[in-house]
């Protein structure tokens, strides 16, 4: 690979990043991928195609939406009660229509909504404010970063902690052809992370790392328990979560309450 001479910044490390395959994108756009031989960070050429390919925040093949963000609930109600302070203020960073939010508070955790790009739809009259936060999760949106470090800082500055899902690629780099991740079809994906890229962002932000080695992260200022975070990975697979459900008060009734009563007021 790179014997096209190419070369270009590494948007994790700074070192310089090599030319890997090109890949068709909105089945009209030749991209070149890089890959950087130093933190591994797989990036697509500077992205033109964003403008056409955002049309639409969340792209209409995304079919698994609402199942991903039941799941990523569960299994982050899990984590946070055990990991983390349950009764504190949680932050969702890049969260979409606000499905998520809206389940995590039915579940009894107060979560906010955050995110730049998308109209927040299930999650009205809980948007975040720029305030410290027991923990910061985004979940698939990595791959969309086109300033990595930047986003990374923004979410650092609400939290010392960061739940995170991104598809990671292993020791190979995937042809164009046998990675959905690269989404083609709809252009949005342009950052791509492998294990050692996490193990370099967490290094430089002076952060611990816990990783399932597929797609769910955690970076944390704090000591990992490797221990409790597997039994929460493992325990949510094992029904755990309803547990957790039936051992925090919900939210539902009193977010009812708090809308019907301030809602008006405040424009919600």
């Amino acid at each position: 690979m790179g014997d096209k001479g190419d070369i270009m910044v590494c948007k994790i490390c700074g070192s310089h990043s090599v030319f890997m395959h090109e890949a068709k994108i909105l089945a009209k756009y030749s991209v070149k991928y890089y890959q950087c031989p130093k933190c591994y960070f797989l990036q697509t050429e500077e992205p033109f195609w964003l403008e056409e390919s955002y049309q639409e925040s969340i792209n209409v093949s995304d079919t698994g939406y609402i199942s991903r963000n039941v799941y990523l609930s569960r299994i982050s109600s899990v984590l946070i009660y055990l990991l983390f302070n349950r009764k504190a203020r949680f932050v969702d960073y890049g969260g979409g229509y606000g499905i998520f939010v809206r389940l995590m508070r039915d579940i009894g955790f107060d979560f906010y909504w955050q995110d730049a790009y998308t109209e927040n739809l299930f999650a009205r009259g809980f948007e975040a404010e720029n305030a410290h936060y027991e923990l910061v999760t985004s979940f698939e949106t990595f791959e969309h970063f086109v300033e990595p470090n930047k986003e990374i800082q923004n979410m650092l500055g609400l939290s010392d902690n960061i739940l995170f899902s991104t598809d990671l690629y292993g020791k190979e780099i995937p042809a164009p052809n046998e990675w959905y991740y690269y989404g083609l079809n709809h252009g949005q994906h342009i950052s791509f992370y492998n294990i050692k890229t996490l193990e370099h962002i967490a290094q430089r932000y002076s952060l611990n790392l816990w990783s399932d080695g597929r797609s769910l992260h955690l970076l944390t200022k704090q000591t990992i328990n490797s221990h409790m975070v597997n039994l929460a990975y493992y325990g949510c697979k094992m029904g755990l979560a309803v547990v957790v459900k039936k051992l925090m008060d919900g939210k539902t009734i009193a977010d009812w309450d708090l809308l019907r009563t301030y809602g008006k007021k405040n424009n919600i």
